[in-house]
């Protein structure tokens, strides 16, 4: 049964990625925000299909640590689920990409109407400047910025090295910094085709002011917070 839905949510997703992307294209006119606000119509709808076509729900703990103004969101990163899901679980969220995503057809053409953060992972110090750089202008513009320190996905129960493309960026912006936990990588394996119905649990944490703080101990504060409560978050399949 989860090979048949997981293949129906394929194709319904596929045709999604299609439509969207043509909607994006013709958002281009519009601002930032307004092209925002129609493209992830997308998110919400493949969400939607995958909890009632696969049985992922989810639930969000702690959305009253959101400061009230744009912050760097440092977060968990498993699967695909959070890349849809976090663009419309938060306040419209700039996150930092992998240059190479806006290349692949369909999904980047529309990803690049969403202002990302698009840098060259290969370009080591570089590639700090053009987070901070960028990630500057989208802050002033009332854009969170959304990174994943690790980098790559991670599976359940393991644990990449951290980043401090995120924490660098909040100590010379000022922003708050936001960590955030959750379990998408045990109902939406990475490079998985198959799915498994369940409960994504998503944890955000107290924000984190970077006043006093270098880039290195906020990416520390995160990565305890963060791995800490990996190991507090319920399995996925339990709140099914």
């Amino acid at each position: 049964m989860s090979l048949v839905r997981s293949l129906v949510f394929a194709v319904m997703q596929t045709v999604l990625t299609i439509l969207f992307s043509l909607v994006a294209f013709l958002s281009f006119p519009f601002s930032a925000h307004a092209r925002y606000r129609l493209i992830t119509g997308y998110n919400h709808a493949v969400i939607w299909l995958a909890r009632w076509v696969l049985g992922i729900r989810y639930v969000v703990e702690g959305r009253e640590h959101l400061p009230n103004e744009p912050a760097v969101i440092l977060a968990k990163h498993q699967s695909a689920w959070e890349t849809v899901a976090f663009l419309f679980l938060f306040p419209p969220i700039s996150p930092v990409i992998k240059q190479e995503l806006l290349s692949v057809p369909f999904f980047g053409w529309a990803f690049r109407m969403l202002s990302p953060i698009a840098i060259d992972r290969s370009a080591g110090r570089e590639a700090l400047k053009q987070i901070v750089s960028q990630g500057r202008e989208k802050l002033a513009q009332g854009f969170w910025v959304l990174v994943f320190p690790e980098g790559t996905r991670v599976a359940p129960g393991e644990k990449g090295r951290y980043g401090i493309g995120g924490g660098w960026l909040a100590a010379e912006t000022g922003a708050p910094v936001v960590p955030v936990a959750h379990n998408a990588g045990e109902v939406w394996p990475k490079n998985a085709f198959i799915k498994r119905p369940g409960t994504v649990t998503v944890r955000i944490g107290p924000a984190i002011r970077p006043e006093g703080k270098s880039a290195s101990d906020l990416t520390r504060a995160v990565e305890t917070w963060i791995e800490t409560e990996m190991a507090r978050l319920p399995p996925a399949a339990a709140r099914q």
